[in-house]
């Protein structure tokens, strides 16, 4: 059976060495081949031999294959500046964007705010989402995070939950623009509590 040659890139030799040597000196004893291959791999910031060999033989496939990899999105800064006008200096949306892109992402704003695991009835949604605006359409509100698929309920309109999402690049940075203050939420009653659940 062949041996499969599994190459191995070190972006800097000098971390490397200490990384290795850090990891031998561990040892009391002389390491044995397999031994080694793993003290090597976790030199090269990988968990162990074999988290290294699928990485390597990924790439291998990735090359061979000719896979196009998607690089990952960049942040529309131009987006999340004009989206930035809505808020005020506690984070709270004044006014409702007329444009649907900053429409969406002051919708991705509100959805790491809604408590993972929580369930909502309308009224409990209405009035978690009243804290979070100031221009008085929770409906709105409610009504566009499903929508957009953040949230689901019940189709009487109740039990709202959050939906995990990967959210878009432009939400990290207009968290970092929007100076954020916490926001009260009254605890929600056990009755409405999801089993295992606590309240936020």
């Amino acid at each position: 059976m062949p041996r499969t040659i599994l190459p191995m890139a070190v972006s800097d030799m000098s971390a490397f060495a200490k990384s290795l040597r850090g990891e031998i000196d561990r040892l009391d004893h002389k390491p044995s081949h397999v031994e080694m291959l793993n003290l090597l791999s976790r030199a090269a910031g990988f968990r162990n031999f074999q988290h290294f060999r699928s990485a390597a033989e990924n790439t291998a496939v990735i090359e061979r294959d000719n896979i196009a990899v998607e690089p990952e999105p960049q942040a529309d800064e131009t987006r999340v500046m004009r989206t930035l006008r809505v808020f005020d200096r506690e984070g709270l949306i004044v006014r409702w964007p007329t444009k649907r892109s900053q429409q969406e992402l002051c919708l991705w704003f509100l959805w790491p705010r809604i408590p993972r695991g929580r369930v909502f009835s309308e009224r409990e949604i209405s009035e978690f989402l009243n804290g979070l605006h100031l221009f008085g359409d929770s409906a709105l509100l409610r009504r566009d995070l499903f929508d957009l698929g953040l949230v689901t309920r019940n189709r009487d309109g109740s039990d709202y939950r959050r939906i995990e999402r990967k959210p878009p690049p432009e939400l990290a940075l207009l968290w970092k623009r929007v100076r954020m203050t916490p926001v009260r939420v009254a605890p929600v009653s056990a009755s409405r509590q999801k089993p295992g659940v606590s309240a936020a």
